[in-house]
């Protein structure tokens, strides 16, 4: 079978170019702009929403606590109710409760003589404003935290009433161990 001539372009015009290398590279470049701009959004929106999911659990954990709860008070808690727990402390817990009426704050800690001393200096008292066999915690907020202050002791207690909207303290120290006082606090505020 015969072959046909090839024909030449006309001179005037360039020749079609084929697929060159840049034109891959363009490709490329436009493939690579296309899934930033898509995958790095997406992304963006998967890590966020599982924190928004994680938050809220940590929430509602937090707000369905009941009882005390190992740790420290935030210090916005701390200097909202002016309970300065001493640095150094051990065994701290705290619980928060709000309604329309009262919000009380209860902390524990177990500190030295020095942090006791600390402690009650910052409420404006001294230990000997401490009064031995007086419990001015109530049984009822005793109950909602679970303490129980009939073990050994010497038991000594401590009545703060400040006016509203400053927040009172009931006081209560165990000095079982001479060294290292617990102490006991609830602090309510009346808006």
């Amino acid at each position: 079978m015969p072959t046909v001539p090839r024909q030449l372009p006309p001179p005037d015009r360039e020749p079609r170019p084929g697929r060159g290398p840049w034109v891959v590279r363009r490709r490329a470049l436009t493939l690579l702009t296309i899934l930033l701009l898509i995958g790095v959004p997406a992304g963006y929106l998967v890590i966020s929403a599982n924190q928004s999911r994680d938050s809220g659990r940590d929430k509602a954990a937090k707000y369905a606590a009941t009882g005390l709860t190992e740790g420290w008070p935030s210090k916005v808690q701390r200097r909202l109710y002016e309970v300065p727990v001493p640095p150094y402390s051990a065994d701290v817990a705290h619980y928060e409760t709000n309604n329309w009426k009262t919000s009380r704050l209860y902390v524990q800690f177990l500190t030295s003589n020095e942090g006791l001393d600390r402690f009650l200096t910052e409420l404006g008292y001294s230990v000997d404003a401490l009064h031995a066999d007086e419990l001015p915690i109530s049984a009822r907020d005793r109950g909602i935290v679970g303490w129980d202050f009939s073990g050994e002791g010497p038991w000594l207690g401590l009545d703060r009433d400040q006016e509203d909207p400053r927040p009172s303290h009931d006081i209560v120290v165990n000095r079982a161990d001479p060294d290292h006082p617990m102490v006991y606090v609830v602090a309510s505020s009346t808006p």
